[in-house]
């Protein structure tokens, strides 16, 4: 098999140990909930999951982290040379109500759009005395 193919295997199996199914729509939406960049398609996120495409190093390492394994595991499958144990991602929550809305219409918003409403909302966490984590994404302003 060829690495593709194996990347979509690994990718399928580690959405079933985190209590995912492995379909497309689960893993667009899912995925685009933690990825502060464009948002992937229906038809993206298909080609990963049926090994006609492997993601960018930096999706790779949003889906790593969210499924809590090492990016060269999930790409490579085999593990790091340091031998350190799968990470868990610290930032996951879970959302409902009002904050499932708010990131329904984030999603949805142009790319600068997104980035004009996170300094947004990063300038009322810094003027409330809330230090934004350390973990974010690096400003593109």
């Amino acid at each position: 098999m060829d690495e593709k193919t194996l990347f979509a295997e690994r990718l399928r199996a580690a959405l079933t140990a985190a209590g995912y199914e492995p379909r497309p729509s689960v893993l667009e939406r899912e995925f685009n909930l933690r990825y502060w960049g464009a948002p992937m398609t229906f038809q993206g996120v298909r080609r990963w999951l049926r090994g006609e495409s492997v993601p960018a190093q930096e999706k790779l390492q949003v889906l790593a982290g969210w499924l809590g394994l090492e990016p060269h595991y999930l790409r490579y499958g085999a593990r790091a040379a340091s031998g350190s144990q799968p990470s868990r991602a610290t930032w996951e929550i879970a959302v409902g109500g009002e904050e499932d809305e708010v990131l329904r219409v984030y999603r949805g918003l142009p790319d600068e759009q997104r980035q004009i409403l996170r300094q947004v909302i990063l300038t009322f966490a810094r003027a409330s005395g809330l230090e934004p984590d350390s973990s974010e994404p690096p400003s593109q302003a």
